[in-house]
């Protein structure tokens, strides 16, 4: 056991036996110093802590000097009803501080309770009370703005949970100071009651079993019942004055101390102000010339002074300033930071700044945050850090999107105007200016804030700009999701699955799979827009079939056929027929005919030719089907499916290649063109 854990122990020990058992006057003597001592430490400890939270247990440490308290309390009562010697502390109290006379005391006794009751511990009361109320309803604004600073890369992960932490520390601790405040006033309270049986019991106890006269017993006990009363109230007062400070302090990290004169007097012309008027008043009113004089003197002199020191801290700042730039310039590790890519960054010209900030009401920041959770559910993998900046070198209109450093595309608004597309359906057109929808290049018009309503009545899609530059980042992180999933990334997600399922990671990694080769078959899966959120099934798969081979491309292939029901209803939806594209038998066979397989891997060894028969074939059928206003999809057999999207993906990326093994038994199909070597099919 701690020596600390002892003390507290003891503490409390100390204050339950002190009710029950009879002690000492010398003994409670030593309670009322250590009383005392306890108040000031925790007074000035009050005073100069940085922020609040350095003291987050002072609501229980309120209730333990409450406690300790009242039980010397109930032991100086005991002693003066008993005794009629309750020790030095108290006699002292009662004679030195009340004069030694009983109604000085209780006047002064009366005036600190009051002051106690009405001005301090009734302001922290609210205080705290209004406090715990604000701090509560700010905290969904201080999570969300702590997400809007993770996203944009101001805050890494481990100062974002720092932060999240210390808003749930704050608001239990101004709940909790909301309650113990009620400690603080139920003490004020007892000891008033405490002391008036005090001078009741002692004047009874005086005049029955003292044989003294009602005004000996009243002036004897009631000097001695001021001065428990006052030995207790003033500790009280301390922590009642201790409980005010913290609950008023602002959770800055700064001394308190200063920024209090800082702010009382760090302004030159109130003091000449305060200066001039106190010797006015000095000279023109009978009020003692002389000292007020002096007092306005000193006063202005002080304000002299202070502008003096603004005006060189002013200089030095300056000077501090140069000098920390030419450092940070002349420092070697300003170089090494430059060398830093961000996996995905969002630049944007000077007019599109009002979107990404708060406070102009823009919510660029939030649907980036949306962004993030979207694909993570959609596709399983977390989406690195977008970084956010403006960049003067563009357009005003003008934003562009950049992987790891590479510009990749880039798109322009119109600020206060929204983009209409045309589904294909509309009718009656309205009058814009014409465009391109940058994810998709769909053509479209910008339209005024007046022509909004219309176009939607008429059939339009109207989006505003925030909607189209997130759509636009989504799809461009979409298609480099892949690119993006690093070992790290891979790591964490086996990390992840390895709470739930460690054996099945154990077999897997490193002793049948290395973490890259993972990272390959999920990248293979992602590259295809094939969530890899399923991690259990892609492992199960990968244990099951590694035994038998690493080549990367064809643990893919068993992946996806074990993820067959995920991929039916992505691209087959239910209770409908599907029209597809299937491979010409022939056209298999050359294929597989033309794979050569080495140490790296397969490829294929088609002649040009070939391959632009094929390919001019799958033009053809591909235009038939958009035509028709379906999604193009071929449907191939499993063996021929990998190599086959490999052939294609350099001409048409984003073409669905499904093999048999990877659809449903309940799948309906309908097949609507042949892809053949002479394409007349």
């Amino acid at each position: 056991m701690k020596k600390a854990d002892i003390g507290v122990a003891l503490y409390l020990l100390a204050a339950v036996i002190f009710f029950i058992v009879p002690i000492s006057s010398n003994l409670l003597d030593v309670m009322l110093a250590l009383n005392i001592s306890i108040a000031l430490i925790v007074l000035f400890n009050t005073l100069f802590v940085k922020e609040v939270l350095d003291m987050s247990f002072f609501p229980t440490l309120l209730l333990f000097t409450t406690i300790f308290r009242i039980s010397l309390n109930v032991s100086s009562t005991r002693l003066i009803l008993t005794t009629g010697n309750p020790g030095n502390v108290v006699q002292t109290f009662g004679q030195f501080v009340g004069g030694g006379d009983l109604i000085v005391g209780a006047i002064v006794f009366i005036i600190l309770v009051i002051i106690q009751f009405v001005v301090i511990n009734k302001g922290s009361e609210r205080v705290a009370e209004v406090t715990a109320r604000f701090t509560l309803d700010a905290m969904p604004g201080k999570q969300m703005a702590i997400d809007a600073d993770l996203n944009t890369g101001a805050i890494t992960e481990k100062q974002a949970r720092e932060r999240r932490n210390k808003i749930q520390e704050e608001s239990a601790f101004f709940g909790s100071m909301d309650g113990a405040t009620k400690y603080v006033k139920g003490d004020a309270a007892a000891g008033l009651i405490i002391t008036f049986v005090n001078l009741a019991g002692g004047t009874i106890m005086g005049i029955l079993r003292g044989g003294m006269s009602f005004q000996e017993a009243i002036e004897h006990y009631g000097v001695l019942t001021i001065g428990d009363g006052l030995s207790s109230q003033i500790p009280s007062l301390l922590i009642s004055l201790a409980t005010g400070i913290l609950v008023t302090k602002a959770s800055k990290e700064a001394d308190f101390s200063n920024i209090l004169v800082s702010q009382l007097f760090g302004i030159p012309k109130v003091l000449y102000i305060v200066g001039t008027t106190l010797a006015v008043l000095g000279i023109a009113t009978p009020l003692n010339t002389l000292l007020f004089l002096a007092f306005g003197a000193t006063f202005i002199i002080a304000g002299r002074q202070v502008d003096k020191n603004i005006g060189i801290e002013s200089i030095e700042e300056e000077v501090n300033t140069a000098e920390t730039e030419a450092e940070e310039i002349r420092k070697p590790e300003n170089v090494v930071s430059l060398l830093q890519v961000d996996p995905i960054e969002l630049e944007f010209g000077y007019g599109i700044i009002p979107l990404a900030d708060v406070n102009q009401g823009g919510d660029l920041l939030d649907r980036v945050v949306m962004i993030r959770r979207q694909i993570a559910l959609e596709l399983g993998t977390i989406v690195p850090i977008i970084r956010l900046r403006d960049n003067i070198q563009l357009n005003p209109n003008q934003y562009i999107i950049k992987i790891k450093g590479v510009q990749v595309t880039e798109g322009e608004i119109l600020f206060d105007h929204y983009m209409a597309m045309n589904p294909g359906y509309v009718e009656e057109e309205i009058t814009g200016i014409p465009t391109f929808e940058p994810s998709f290049h769909l053509p479209a018009i910008w339209i005024t804030e007046s022509q909004r309503e219309r176009a939607e009545s008429l059939g339009y899609t109207v989006v505003d700009p925030p909607s189209i530059i997130a759509t636009h980042l989504t799809e461009v992180i979409r298609s480099h999701i892949a690119e993006l999933l690093t070992r790290q990334d891979v790591q964490n997600l086996v990390n992840n699955l390895k709470e739930s399922n460690p054996v099945l990671v154990d077999e897997l990694i490193p002793k049948m799979l290395g973490l890259g080769e993972v990272q390959k078959v999920l990248q293979n899966l992602l590259d295809e827009g094939i969530s890899i959120r399923d991690l259990l099934t892609i492992f199960e798969t990968l244990a099951d079939h590694a035994a038998t081979t690493r080549d990367t491309d064809v643990l893919t292939e068993y992946v996806r056929q074990s993820l067959k029901r995920a991929i039916s209803s992505k691209y087959f939806p239910a209770n409908e027929t599907t029209s597809v594209i299937t491979l010409d038998p022939k056209v298999e066979q050359e294929i597989m005919a033309s794979v050569k397989q080495t140490e790296q891997g397969a490829y294929l060894t088609l002649d040009p030719e070939t391959t632009k028969a094929i390919m001019n074939s799958v033009q053809n059928e591909v235009t038939k089907l958009e035509n028709m206003g379906k999604t193009p999809i071929v449907i191939t057999s499993p063996i021929v499916r990998m190599y086959f999207k490999k052939l294609t993906e350099d001409y048409f990326k984003d073409l669905i290649v499904v093999s048999y093994n990877e659809i449903e038994s309940n799948v309906e199909l309908q097949s609507v063109g042949i892809i053949s070597r002479d394409g007349d099919k």
